[in-house]
């Protein structure tokens, strides 16, 4: 009784994966293997739409770029977050959670919103322009450039990381830096042999939270790098909205999946789990 309980409270849950998730992956699969023929309503299965991708350096150098892009934003917050990460869990009392709500607060705000935000700040007259105005460099504009795509990444994405890392450095029992005190280790010591291994777990699940979704981001990009910048997310988003090739944009989409799938699988392979060393 309660199994079947269980299975009908289930029936929800796989009738959205189907709608959203299963339905459409089965049309990108579709319309990438296939082209229109001669006639409107005929169709052939091709790989045409794979050849075009990687025949055209333009679009491996837009790969090239958004990978670029991903991985610098990763790294970048790596460095950031750590510290932040290993600041907040060793907060005391009610001092972490506050940390946490202020780290948290500006995620309660929409994206988008967030984005449009950045470009006031950084444009020609902005607050950015007018600081760096005052200190002498009158008349800069970062907006539409990699450092305002970076920044928008970085901005965006951090909270991920720090979030993961702090997971990680939460649940680490303290016995043991107690332990390799005892042993004679100084703090670096003690840091780089026991709480760092013991954090690599959040640091692989921060790098897969954040480099993700920077490799595929389209609106941050068009809106902070203008026109003249294109990822492989805006180059998706125009097959799609703009050129009306659903197929040679389902191909791209489908290329970027498996991409994004062995970055999953890489980052597993090394995450070093501890105790399970060789």
């Amino acid at each position: 009784m309660k199994m079947n309980a269980f299975r009908i409270m289930t029936y929800p849950y796989i009738a959205w994966i189907t709608a959203m998730i299963v339905i459409p992956m089965i049309l990108i699969l579709f319309y990438a293997f296939t082209i229109e023929g001669n006639d409107v309503v005929s169709i052939k299965f091709s790989l045409e739409n794979f050849t075009r991708f990687v025949t055209d350096t333009t679009f491996l150098r837009v790969v090239g770029k958004s990978l670029w892009i991903a991985f610098l934003t990763t790294i970048i917050s790596i460095i950031m977050g750590y510290p932040i990460a290993y600041i907040i869990s060793k907060a005391r009392g009610n001092h972490g959670i506050i940390l946490i709500l202020l780290l948290t607060l500006p995620t309660w705000i929409n994206m988008l919103v967030r984005t449009y935000a950045w470009m006031g700040i950084l444009q020609e007259g902005g607050m950015l322009s007018k600081l760096l105005a005052f200190l002498g460099f009158p008349g800069v504009s970062l907006l539409y450039t990699d450092f305002a795509v970076t920044l928008g990444m970085v901005y965006n994405f951090l909270p991920f990381m720090i979030l993961q890392i702090h997971t990680s450095l939460a649940k680490m029992d303290n016995s043991l830096l107690e332990a390799a005190a005892d042993l004679g280790a100084s703090r670096f010591q003690s840091f780089w042999r026991v709480t760092f291994p013991l954090s690599l777990p959040g640091v692989v699940s921060g790098i897969t939270l954040v480099f993700l979704p920077a490799v595929s981001s389209f609106f941050i990009p068009k809106l902070l790098g203008g026109g003249q910048y294109v990822l492989v997310g805006n180059v998706i988003e125009s097959q799609f909205l703009t050129a009306g090739d659903w197929n040679f944009g389902s191909a791209i989409s489908l290329i970027m999946a498996v991409v994004i799938i062995f970055s999953m699988w890489l980052t597993r392979k090394i995450d070093v789990q501890p105790g399970k060393e060789a």
